[in-house]
């Protein structure tokens, strides 16, 4: 089964637009694909389950133990082909240090993370923080890292070179783009809001199948 964490160096790098057009993408490759959300949030597990149309479901070491999480986890991964789970704030942000994080999900069920990184005015530095994320925690391993917010193509051959001289492999880029911003989380999920989730999952689809290896990832 296909198992990845959905990761950044911080919040607001663009993890739940970019889970979103991935759940779609691999809904629309006919494979079932079970959502998963780090920490209690339970509004962008809606989002998820409308881009999957499967429902998403919270894994948290803040509210659970680590064996009820493993067991949360097995059983709704039952009959899926792919488990996507969208990280919370900094990958290794945590209540206490790395504990409660992202990072500490992705060790615990043995996931492997690709990072979400807003690359807006930044170049070859992204290969220091790539090479910080990789080798912070040997029990978290940094799969793949996708660049948001790209200027041009220009630019992505910059960020793929540090990527490369990091050592994690780039699997592609989204370029800047108007309409895919996440609605509000404080609007509450209407139907005018389900509408407008649907069409941010399709359009940036869209941009996943046309500039991501999405085989490789």
């Amino acid at each position: 089964m296909i198992q990845l964490l959905i990761g950044a160096a911080t919040s607001g790098s663009g993890k739940t637009t970019f889970t979103m057009g991935l759940l779609r993408a691999l809904s629309r490759r006919r494979l079932r694909v079970q959502p998963f959300k780090c920490g209690p949030d339970y509004i962008d597990t809606q989002f998820h389950s409308i881009a999957a149309g499967r429902e998403s479901v919270n894994l948290d070491t803040w509210m659970a133990s680590p064996e009820h999480v493993r067991e949360v986890y097995a059983h709704y991964c039952e009959g899926a082909d792919a488990a996507v789970i969208e990280g919370v704030m900094g990958l290794f942000d945590g209540y206490d240090r790395m504990r409660g994080s992202s990072a500490e999900i992705a060790a615990l069920l043995g996931v492997p993370v690709v990072l979400v990184m807003n690359a807006r005015s930044s170049a070859y530095t992204v290969a220091a923080l790539l090479h910080g994320m990789k080798t912070f925690r040997s029990d978290v391993k940094i799969a793949g890292v996708v660049f948001n917010q790209v200027a041009s193509e220009s630019h992505y051959s910059f960020l793929k070179a540090a990527a490369d001289d990091a050592g994690v492999p780039s699997l592609g880029w989204i370029p800047r783009t108007e309409g895919i911003e996440v609605p509000s989380r404080h609007l509450g999920l209407t139907i005018g809001v389900e509408q407008e989730i649907n069409k941010l999952a399709d359009l940036t689809a869209d941009l996943i199948e046309k500039h991501i290896n999405l085989d490789q990832l």
